[in-house]
């Protein structure tokens, strides 16, 4: 699977669930830009993992809102699965009122064109990180059965804003608040000293 990443995004036009339960038949990934985009891939509406982690994503939304990241879910299911999962409670299955969109991928083509669909049909966990300027600077793409970690996710997108800000590196481990390592030798050194552990 050849990457997308530095590549522009691959733009859609899709009907979404949105926050209120109301259904946009014209949502568009380029409407978003000038903001961050988390955009990722799941498998199945009514499905055991998928709702842990798109009831995590909700939980996190304001993490993501302060950072001027937007949060986008696709599916292959239609957007009258996605609105009757929304209004299943969490007890029962479902996912609660989520507070970002949910995007029907009936056709399959948004899956297809992010690399994501499997022969059988549904969509591989994939997390793409979308620039303000519309280019993927980040993907990770997990199998079925591997929940994907949102607070990984939060981290991208601060080493993201990090370096736009500042030109720095972010090497393995970085986190917000930790001195940056400078791209050198010595630097590099300095750095694994500094944060080792």
């Amino acid at each position: 699977m050849s990457t997308l990443v530095t590549k522009q995004a691959p733009d859609f036009t899709a009907t979404a669930v949105m926050p209120d339960c109301s259904f946009n038949e014209d949502f568009r990934l380029s409407d978003f830009r000038g903001k961050y985009v988390l955009l990722f891939f799941y498998p199945l509406d009514f499905t055991f993992v998928c709702p842990s982690e798109i009831i995590a994503f909700d939980r996190a939304l304001a993490k993501f809102k302060e950072k001027n990241c937007e949060v986008i879910g696709v599916s292959i299911d239609s957007q009258f699965s996605h609105f009757a999962w929304k209004n299943t409670p969490v007890n029962q299955g479902g996912i609660g009122n989520i507070q970002y969109p949910l995007i029907a991928d009936l056709d399959k083509k948004i899956s297809r064109q992010y690399g994501v669909l499997l022969d059988m049909g549904v969509a591989l966990r994939g997390t793409f990180l979308i620039d303000k300027e519309g280019v993927i600077r980040h993907a990770v793409v997990n199998d079925l059965p591997l929940g994907r970690s949102i607070d990984e996710a939060l981290r991208m997108v601060d080493a993201l804003i990090f370096h736009e800000t500042h030109g720095d590196v972010c090497p393995a481990n970085w986190q917000e608040g930790k001195e940056a390592m400078k791209p050198t030798a010595a630097g590099v050194a300095d750095y694994l000293a500094k944060n080792a552990g």
